[in-house]
């Protein structure tokens, strides 16, 4: 099977879509899965990872967001691309301008396609002040959506929220894990060190982008209250973004490491005794099952990831979504207990090693299977009652 998939992002940018994106590549290597790759032109001039054959189109940044990108290209330039080597499913990883004229173009040449749900797109018009512009995005993205064979979300709960919005041919993608690259294993002493710790210190762990739909409101309030209540415990937060100097000035007594590799993040959790993450905007949210397998206690909203990982009290912290004083409270309490955080962390890496990459490729390998199926199905009835 030929596939190409069509994102925004691709690496060496760092963010969660990234992410999945290249290790089902990885994986679907192993499946004989030839994979073409249509994205934005990189900053820095490159090859995307895992791709035979690759199309870069015209790079934009969006206005009063710099470090995020969209990409431009009219859909005859993708027909073309499409035409030398047919592929024989399509992988939509974005809504955006690029997606739209992908859209455009698969259906003008009559191949199947899949579409990803990696950004909850109506819930960032709230965080940045556009609230009015959910409703039409919504519908956007249901007119989007409904014009694909299959759209693939990464929790039931998400399958559950579109199907009410009436977007047709909704099937669940979980995400997955490598549980040897993130290990409580690669727990590191002089990390630990420079952070101003000692063995028996709790250190509390932020990962994520800094910015205003990661309700960062919330995680500056939580912080500040376990450290009313735990002086000794040390906060670290990993990411960066344009609310960062704000953050920095609330927490002055954080540790704010900017954006790090992957290895040295693997040892930045696994150093660390437990999780706070406050976002309600992931689909998934692949840094909870990072936390989750390096061992760490989470304290987060039943959403997303949390919510299908998660049984709090068992093997991590949930609460209701927006709760927010219950949330604040369940993290104070929890860095109170170290036997408590100690034996949830031991749990939580057991439920996260049952994420498996290779069997999640193989179930996305059978979707994309299952759409060039229905396509055809479809496209057979068309021509019949033509």
């Amino acid at each position: 099977m030929r596939l190409c998939i069509v994102s925004e992002t691709w690496s060496p940018e760092i963010n969660g879509v990234v992410h999945t994106l290249n290790r089902l590549c990885r994986e679907l290597q192993q499946l004989d899965i030839t994979v073409d790759v249509i994205r934005p032109a990189p900053k820095v001039p490159g090859s995307a990872a895992y791709a035979v054959q690759e199309l870069q189109v015209r790079r934009y940044a969006l206005p009063g967001y710099s470090d995020v990108h969209i990409g431009l290209a009219r859909p005859v330039r993708l027909r073309r691309f499409w035409q030398q080597q047919r592929p024989d499913t399509i992988y939509l990883a974005t809504q955006g301008p690029l997606g739209w004229a992908a859209r455009q173009a698969a259906r003008q040449l009559n191949i199947p396609l899949v579409a990803g749900w990696h950004t909850n797109f109506d819930h960032y018009c709230h965080d940045y002040g556009v609230s009015w512009l959910s409703a039409a995005t919504r519908r956007y993205l249901r007119y989007f959506h409904n014009g694909c064979d299959l759209t693939l979300v990464p929790t039931q709960q998400q399958a559950k929220a579109l199907r009410h919005q009436g977007i047709k041919g909704v099937q669940v993608l979980s995400r997955g894990i490598d549980g040897e690259q993130f290990s409580p294993a690669l727990r590191d002493d002089a990390l630990r060190k420079r952070w101003g710790v000692s063995e028996h210190q709790p250190v509390a762990l932020y990962v994520g982008r800094l910015a205003p739909e990661k309700n960062l409101a919330l995680l500056q309030e939580t912080l500040q209250a376990m450290r009313d209540v735990r002086p000794d415990i040390a906060q670290v937060i990993v990411g960066d973004g344009p609310s960062r100097a704000q953050l920095e000035k609330a927490l002055p007594d954080a540790h704010f490491t900017g954006f790090v590799n992957r290895q040295e993040l693997a040892r930045h959790y696994a150093s660390a005794d437990m999780f706070i993450f406050p976002s309600l905007s992931e689909t998934w949210g692949n840094v909870v099952t990072e936390a989750m397998a390096s061992g760490l206690a989470v304290v987060a909203y039943r959403h997303a990831a949390s919510a299908e990982l998660i049984q709090s009290g068992h093997n991590g912290i949930t609460v209701p979504p927006g709760d927010s004083h219950t949330f604040q409270q369940a993290a104070v309490t929890l860095c109170q207990h170290p036997a408590d955080y100690a034996r949830l962390g031991r749990v939580a890496r057991l439920r996260a090693l049952e994420q498996s990459w290779s069997g999640i490729a193989e179930q996305f390998s059978s979707y994309l299977h299952h759409a060039q199926e229905a396509h055809h199905a479809t496209s057979a009835c068309r021509i019949r009652s033509s």
